[in-house]
């Protein structure tokens, strides 16, 4: 009774193809923000699915979705299953969502081959994964794990000053049909599958990989406020040019993180210039940083020297450093790697062992509950990227991997 037998790679296709084209791009890639009516319209397509097959749909107050597949006696803690929905403004067609549709598509599986289960399946779509419209991401599992509050997660504004908690509402109101759920609770296991969104799978052949671990990755927001002044009579000794001393603290930051190895990932991602005018002085800048690698005493150290060399460079500015998250390298239980092998072999399909370089809101369930990854490859390893693509065979191997895991854990 192997319901892996029963996944269907068409049907994860059409269901991948159809999440698509809720917040499509022209270029063939998804632009659908946390929070988004594009959004709200992938848990509504997600639900009807579910209810489709008989599973039960949900929402807590920290916007997370739920599909449940009901097993065992009242009150058994379930097993969780899936990843996100959202994406970056121009993400591609399988970040996160894929690791939605395969537990989806594991749930409907096991209740075609008739799997007895000794617990539920909770298939799962965390909130504000990616941080792209609310910074910083994994909100919602974080929030699921008692990482992060409520109020915490609420206050943070988009770049047009709407806030979390105004999102929350305004989509619980579209989505009032869905019932509620009380927030948090026990967990027995989580397994998230989800494409490498790196190089080593696509290189080496091989559609299946047990993730290990995740490396580190501390974020920043830094403030740097000058004066506006004309560009024409301003003397040079007299500025306060924002922009000038950001340059300076970006510059003397990358000297710092570099490493000859190219292990340690320093990103300024986003950089916002104001007023942005073409004949102003820049009077404020703000810009990100994200800051990773897989040793937490290397991270750690690195992270400790953000602020002082920003303060150091700010010149005749002012500047605010502000830690958004600071999240050190993990490691999966053993056994729970274990299951992943065993799946993988027990399926004949060729799987090794690799650390995730991105993050994943398996680091916060990782606090709660036994977890492990499935990865799949990314063909040349490109993500976040509208030109994102993985084998639909290999995406179908990666959710037999899931099923059986799931089969083992519900049993």
């Amino acid at each position: 009774m192997r319901a892996a037998d029963n996944v269907s790679e068409q049907r994860l296709n059409q269901r991948l193809a159809a999440l698509a084209r809720l917040g499509a791009t022209p270029a063939g890639g998804v632009n659908r923000p946390a929070l988004s009516l594009a959004d709200a319209q992938a848990q509504e397509l997600m639900a009807r699915w579910g209810q489709d097959i008989g599973l039960e749909p949900s929402r807590d107050a920290a916007g997370n979705f739920f599909l449940r597949l009901p097993g065992g006696p009242e009150g058994a803690a379930p097993v969780l299953s899936g990843s996100h929905l959202d994406s970056q403004p121009t993400g591609g067609r399988y970040d996160g969502v894929y690791g939605v549709v395969a537990a989806l598509e594991a749930a409907q599986a096991l209740l075609e081959a008739g799997v007895p289960r000794r617990r539920p399946l909770d298939v799962v779509a965390w909130m504000n994964e990616e941080g792209s419209r609310f910074a910083p991401g994994m909100m919602g599992s974080s929030v699921f794990a008692g990482a992060r509050t409520l109020d915490e997660i609420g206050a943070v504004c988009d770049s047009q000053g709407l806030s979390v908690a105004e999102a929350l509402r305004a989509t619980a109101l579209r989505l009032a049909h869905i019932p509620g759920r009380p927030l948090g609770g026990a967990v027995h296991a989580y397994v998230e599958a989800h494409i490498e969104q790196g190089p080593v799978l696509d290189r080496a052949g091989v559609p299946v990989g047990i993730v290990t671990g995740i490396q580190g990755k501390h974020t920043f927001r830094v403030e740097v406020d000058g004066e506006a002044a004309h560009a024409g009579t301003s003397c040079r000794a007299e500025r306060r040019d924002a922009l000038l001393a950001a340059l300076a603290m970006v510059r003397a930051l990358t000297e710092v993180m570099h490493d000859a190895e190219d292990i340690v990932k320093f990103t300024v991602g986003r950089f916002e210039v104001m007023p942005n005018a073409p004949s102003v002085v820049p009077a404020r800048v703000v810009f990100s940083i994200d800051l990773r690698h897989p040793d937490t005493g290397t991270l750690r150290r690195l992270s400790a020297q953000v602020q002082p060399l920003c303060e150091a460079h700010a010149g005749p500015c002012t500047v605010q450093v502000t830690r958004l998250s600071a999240a050190d390298s993990l490691v999966f239980p053993p056994e729970m790697q274990q299951r992943v092998k065993q799946a993988a072999e027990a399926l004949g399909i060729p799987a090794i062992a690799l650390p995730s370089a991105a993050g994943h809101d398996a680091r916060y369930l990782h606090g709660i509950a036994p977890s492990a990854m499935v990865f799949v490859p990314s063909r040349d390893g490109i993500t976040h990227n509208e030109a994102e693509y993985t084998d639909s065979a290999d995406l179908a191997a990666g959710a037999r991997v899931l099923t059986e895991v799931l089969q083992g854990l519900l049993a």
